[in-house]
């Protein structure tokens, strides 16, 4: 399997050219090499800037809603832009500095995921300004097969979601690019370099590729599996694990009995996953220092488990364990008006199945029209 960095790479596409490149410290090619590290040794072209997403170039801040500063690479001598600061677009005077701007970023299968949105921005920008942007394919680390859940409807756009698809959307980051540019006319002059290798049936495990976190709190595949229905508490005052080594597979608060919780989940009779009771303490965020009360999601078939499902389940559980003070209150993520769940659920919808606690069922059949929708729309920037 190639990677599309490494196909960009092995090509001449960029000789005679200042490069910028957008990318992580997840932006690795099978033997660990940065691909900055290896734009910077090249002789054919000239980095000329780099740009980093959401927790900064080195992934180095942990929260959300912590800008990043810019600063310049100390060994290259090249200019880091942050494009969560001040600004999450590329200005012009940044693409004035670069002939080609090339984007490297490993998305993790969820519309909530922020890079794909600076990838947006990115193409935003560059249809102003005329800048070709090249952008690498990566594996979408849950498969490329399984779409689930609500769609984010008109009205409620926002860094964590600005256009209609659903929270799982089975698509690789090359093949969002496309959507985007393409189906949502952002009009970008764009190229894509596909992978080599990569079938739609694939979880980041099945490849050659080294899993490096790419963002602070997404260590393994297992939480990545997960994340599609947990990060919706985020919207909640109810932890979904930041500050303890298994950030979106434990859930829990102070007020909630995970014994009762595990029970009542475990009679869902939900396909591929059980919990187990846990007590935690975070270390920070939510609840720091104090031991609370919940389950760990224990996921036994990938090809069962339907994670926003079961991420629903957990919530609609928690809030009748708890309910006078379940929700989050904004700001979340620079929206000061929409509750912080109605933006990351992409409508209120959610928000009063949850309240009226309807059944789990009916809350899935509900976005399941949304769903195939969709994915007689993606089918048009498939790549495998």
């Amino acid at each position: 399997m190639l990677l599309g960095s490494e196909r960009l790479l092995a090509s001449s596409r960029l000789n005679g050219l200042k490069v910028g490149i957008l990318a992580n410290p997840a932006s690795v090619d099978r033997d660990f090499r940065h691909i900055v590290d290896q734009l910077g040794e090249a002789s054919d072209f000239t980095l000329a800037a780099i740009f980093g997403p959401q927790h900064g170039f080195r992934s180095d801040l942990q929260d959300n809603m912590i800008e990043t500063p810019h600063g310049t690479d100390p060994l290259l001598n090249v200019p880091i832009f942050s494009l969560y600061s001040e600004t999450r677009e590329p200005t012009k005077e940044m693409l004035d500095l670069i002939d080609v701007l090339v984007i490297d970023l490993q998305d993790v299968g969820a519309r909530i995921y922020t890079f794909v949105y600076t990838m947006a921005n990115c193409l935003r920008a560059a249809a102003k300004t005329g800048t070709p942007v090249i952008v690498c394919d990566r594996p979408n680390p849950i498969g490329g097969l399984q779409v689930e859940g609500p769609m984010l409807e008109p009205g409620f756009e926002s860094f964590v979601g600005q256009f209609p698809i659903p929270m799982r959307h089975g698509m690789t980051v090359a093949e969002l690019a496309r959507l985007f540019n393409e189906h949502f006319r952002l009009g970008a002059p764009l190229e894509i370099i596909p992978m080599e290798g990569w079938a739609r049936d694939l979880y980041f495990d099945d490849t050659e590729i080294p899993w490096i976190m790419p963002s602070p709190n997404m260590p393994t595949l297992e939480t990545a599996i997960v994340y599609p229905g947990t990060v919706l508490f985020e919207g909640t005052m109810v932890s979904e694990g930041r500050g303890t080594t298994r950030p979106f597979e434990l859930i829990g608060a102070p007020w909630i009995d995970g014994a009762a919780l595990t029970a009542r989940l475990n009679q869902t009779g939900l396909n591929g996953v059980r919990f187990r009771e846990v007590m935690f303490e975070p270390t920070f965020q939510k609840h720091t220092r104090v031991p609370c009360g919940g389950c760990q999601i224990h996921v036994t078939s990938r090809w069962d488990f339907e994670p926003v499902k079961a991420g629903v389940a957990v919530m609609r559980e928690c809030y009748g364990l708890g309910a006078e003070r379940f929700w989050r209150d904004p700001p979340y993520e620079y929206e000061h008006d929409k509750m912080p769940i109605d933006i990351l659920a992409g409508s209120t919808t959610l928000r009063e199945q949850i309240e009226q606690q309807v059944p789990i069922e009916d809350i899935a059949a509900s976005w399941r029209e949304g769903v195939k929708d969709f994915e007689e729309v993606r089918k048009q920037y498939l790549l495998y």
